[in-house]
């Protein structure tokens, strides 16, 4: 019980991950996280925090990393739809700034494993959406960074309907693009 499928993404160490799910006429059930499963797919993570957070349709949060304590992310939708994005963000990587985006729902119960440093942000398409992650460190709130989610350099093809704006926080409202993270940790 709890078998996952793993598909790459053409970014390593990028990875969707699919539990089965077992449907009958009471519901269904899922083992949402097994260590065994994960390690031997190539996952051998320990996971020390859970987080989640819940927004409304058009919410975009990110493109967030840990600067000095960066993180393994496994994110997951609990209710509603998200596009989930992450954008390579590892010195001396071949796909430096390169991004990959999957749209994770409830009901396909798409997980998404994101490493270390990596940028990772979410749009929120469905009229509410509940968004869980696992992260492998803590949480250190004077060590957050984060990217331009609209980066021309990027040039991300977040669903966003044409005339509309995603709803921000005013730190992301106000991020530099991968250029001047570059210039500034990267060089």
């Amino acid at each position: 019980m709890g078998k996952i499928t793993v598909e790459t993404c053409g970014i390593e160490g990028l990875k969707v991950i699919t539990p089965t799910v077992f449907h009958d006429a009471r519901g269904y059930f899922v083992e949402t996280y097994n260590y065994n499963d994960y390690k031997d797919a190539g996952i051998d993570q320990v996971f020390v925090q859970d987080n989640q957070s819940a927004s409304t349709k058009g919410v975009l949060r990110g493109l967030h990393f840990q600067i000095n304590y960066p993180q393994d992310k496994l994110v997951r939708v609990l209710r509603g739809e998200v596009y989930d994005v992450a954008v390579d963000l590892r010195p001396g990587s071949e796909t430096y700034g390169k991004w990959y985006g999957v749209l994770l729902t409830a009901e396909n119960a798409k997980q998404f494993f994101i490493p270390k440093n990596f940028a990772h942000g979410f749009y929120v398409v469905s009229d509410y959406a509940e968004f869980a992650y696992k992260c492998s460190d803590f949480y250190h709130p004077n060590d957050e960074g984060g990217i331009a989610w609209d980066d021309a350099d990027l040039n991300i093809d977040w669903p966003i309907p044409e005339g509309t704006r995603p709803i921000l926080s005013e730190k992301d409202a106000n991020r530099e693009g991968i250029a001047a993270f570059t210039k500034k940790y990267r060089t």
